[in-house]
């Protein structure tokens, strides 16, 4: 997708404002106060249908002189911030204008790392909590063995932690409470192709529904006993 249309996008679903997105970010690309200040006008301008003001008309708008305006309207072009286009109108007149769209591409890649930062960051947390849930279901705390065969799941074979928290789920109502049993579970899931929880349920639900029990056996009356799936004697 293009980075105009990714901007044109984010705009129509109310993610981010023009404004929004230069205030959080224009100290971040290196625009100064004064600068961001030109820069606004500019763009009021724009918003009016002056989209070449001259830099009289920004003298009456602001606190600048002409030099001033016309030293800070400089910078601004030359770190590519804006861009003086020419077009021709409907009468075959050319004319110039503003064009903003290196310095919104700019502030949108900063908004993106910061969205992909956060993240990453929640992931993380996410990870985290995933090792407390073992220790708090094993009543004990993991040994070095134990957090690396866990860190291998999220690091290797990119599990996510809501599939290894369903895996455990398992182990935990089939009273098998080993990393063993697990990773079994993890490995015939990943073989499967079987990436969501949902898709791991429907597949868990069907082994219990085709694999009886020594209990249900015995008691193919009884409604309260529940079948669960044995990973370890998976076959191909």
């Amino acid at each position: 997708m293009q980075k105009r249309d990714r901007l044109r996008i984010w705009t129509e679903q109310g993610n981010v404002t023009i404004s929004q997105l230069f205030f959080n970010y224009y100290k971040m690309i290196d625009v100064k106060d004064e600068e961001a200040i030109l820069l606004l006008h500019l763009i009021a301008f724009g918003e009016a249908g002056n989209h070449f003001p001259t830099p009289q008309n920004l003298v009456e708008r602001t606190h600048f002189d002409e030099n001033k305006v016309t030293n800070i309207l400089q910078r601004l072009v030359q770190k590519g911030f804006v861009q003086i286009e020419q077009q021709i109108d409907e009468d075959g007149i050319r004319y110039e204008y503003y064009n903003f769209q290196y310095l919104w591409n700019l502030l949108l890649d900063f908004a993106e790392q910061k969205e992909n930062n956060v993240d990453d960051d929640l992931l993380k947390l996410e990870e985290g909590n995933i090792f407390k849930l073992f220790e708090q279901e094993f009543g004990r705390l993991l040994s070095p063995m134990e957090y690396e065969t866990i860190g291998m799941w999220f690091d290797q074979d990119q599990h996510s932690p809501s599939l290894i928290r369903l895996a455990l789920k398992e182990a935990v109502l089939s009273q098998k409470l080993s990393l063993r049993y697990i990773d079994r579970i993890l490995f015939e899931w990943k073989k499967k192709n079987i990436k969501t929880v949902e898709a791991a349920e429907k597949q868990s639900s069907s082994f219990r529904q085709q694999i009886p029990t020594q209990n249900q056996v015995e008691h193919a009356s009884s409604s309260t006993k529940v079948s669960f799936y044995n990973w370890l004697e998976e076959r191909e």
